[in-house]
């Protein structure tokens, strides 16, 4: 090291104002050093301005009597030791929300990037948002219809529910988390939605995907967007989904509406989470990740839910990618133990040309029993899927059977499985990308397709639902056919 810069690496800390000081002691990865502050607190927000008037974000990683560390969230690069300026806002990270970020597109930080001013803000709120008390949350009940019929009839999304959305490399998640953000809504009521969709180290391609898609269906109105590119800074990817919840948290408890967050992918997120630890060096947990990566993951699922005092709601629904579709990773495995249920992606069904190609059988939405039936949709909608679910699980049965002694040695009934089995999965699981069935023609067209079967194996049924809904094997085959 030449003596000029040691001579800087070592210059004093200046304090410039009451919360303004000059001069790094060191810079390691995203880390820099300062010593010899005091009155800051941990996760404290930092302006860090460079000599050539540029400034950085950053917070308060780690207090200690002689050094506090500070991360930079956009990098250290360029940053010079002596002539540095770091200035401690004096509270964490808070962000603009309004009610008019409705139809706008932002970064990971809450700044517009869709060319238009900035929304005047109604107030300033803490991107960590505020801890909810258990005795004042809601029981969830009633349901958003999603307009996909596999999720709709079988695993519904109930108002105030965390529903993850479990996928693999190369399927077709993103058409998914568009089509739902875009004919999502609350049926039977004139209550207010909005859908609060973020994106975490995607592609160009599919930002402009996404963007491109709400705009040409009218969804973007209430839609607010927080875009995060892979090339964006970890950090940004790290804090969109807690700016996102924060908007999201605002408009429910302060403008009493229903608020449907989609947050695609959270694998991205981990990563990033990952490479930010790895960066402090973080004794690492499971595949590298740090120990607190279920801490992590909480404090954004548990950003949801109903309020007793409140008129407003917030459902989650995360989208993430399984590396090698391995379920039990980490982020996957982690990810089912703090939600409500899971929706599986099947690639045998995506081979097969199925969209959704969603796996009914190790799907799962656990709070769908207090938003379906009378009252809800229709008397007969638990039962029905209770049924719908039973056959596809003999189906399973039946198929192993038949790749052993042929499908012209199963017994009539086993015939009808498979019968039932192609038409669930080309009628019922399948259905076009652009379009939303409405809760009535998913149940009625589980009805068609439950009606291959003989009226003696629908057990899960009673006996008033089958003489009322119950379509003769002949209608439904010519049902079948004409579809």
């Amino acid at each position: 090291m030449s003596e000029r810069f040691r001579e800087e690496a070592n210059a004093p800390v200046r304090r410039l104002s009451t919360k303004q000081y000059q001069g790094l002691r060191e810079v390691y990865g995203p880390i820099i050093v300062i010593e010899g502050i005091t009155d800051v607190g941990y996760d404290e927000a930092v302006e860090i301005i460079l000599p050539d008037g540029e400034l950085r974000r950053g917070h308060v990683l780690a207090v200690g009597r002689e050094r506090t560390l500070i991360e930079v969230w956009s990098g250290t690069s360029g940053i010079e030791l002596p002539a540095t300026r770091i200035h401690f806002v004096g509270q964490a990270l808070h962000v603009p929300v309004a009610r008019e970020m409705l139809g706008r597109v932002f970064n990971g930080l809450g700044e517009p990037i869709d060319g238009l001013p900035a929304p005047i803000a109604e107030t300033m709120a803490n991107v960590h948002g505020l801890p909810i008390n258990p005795t004042k949350r809601s029981y969830p009940r009633s349901l958003i219809v999603t307009g996909v019929s596999v999720i709709d009839g079988m695993n519904t999304l109930i108002r105030g529910q965390k529903l993850p959305i479990f996928s693999g490399s190369g399927l077709p998640h993103n058409q998914l988390a568009a089509q739902i953000a875009r004919q999502s809504h609350i049926a039977d009521t004139d209550e207010e939605f909005a859908v609060v969709f973020v994106a975490m180290g995607i592609r160009y391609d599919d930002a402009e995907f996404f963007r491109h898609s709400f705009e040409q269906s009218g969804a973007l109105s209430n839609t607010a967007m927080f875009l995060n590119l892979a090339s964006d800074a970890p950090m940004e990817r790290i804090l969109a989904p807690r700016t996102a919840l924060t908007l999201a948290e605002f408009l429910a408890f302060e403008h009493n509406m229903h608020v449907l967050v989609i947050m695609t992918d959270m694998t991205n997120y981990g990563e990033a989470l990952r490479e930010l630890s790895s960066r402090r060096g973080e004794v690492p947990s499971r595949k590298g990740y740090p120990g607190y990566l279920y801490s992590d993951l909480a404090s954004l699922y548990e950003r949801t839910g109903i309020l007793l005092d409140k008129g407003g709601s917030i459902t989650q629904v995360p989208i993430l990618t399984m590396p090698s579709d391995d379920i039990s990773h980490p982020i996957p495995d982690l990810t089912g133990y703090i939600t409500e249920g899971q929706i599986v992606f099947s690639r045998d069904l995506f081979r097969s040309n199925i969209y959704p190609p969603v796996n009914v059988l190790p799907s799962l939405s656990r709070l769908m029993k207090d938003g379906i039936g009378e009252g809800f949709t229709r008397a007969d909608h638990p039962n029905l899927a209770n049924q719908l679910y039973a056959a596809y699980a003999r189906v399973q049965e039946v198929r192993s059977l038949a790749a052993v002694i042929g499908q012209e040695e199963l017994s009539e009934v086993d015939r009808s499985y498979l019968a039932f089995g192609e038409a669930f999965e080309r009628r019922f699981v399948n259905q076009g990308s652009d379009e939303a069935r409405p809760i009535e023609a998913t149940l009625d067209l589980g009805w068609e397709i439950v009606s291959l079967l003989p009226r003696g194996e629908l057990t899960r049924l009673t006996e008033e639902q089958i003489n009322e809904h119950y379509v003769p094997q002949e209608a439904a085959m010519a049902e079948g056919q004409g579809a």
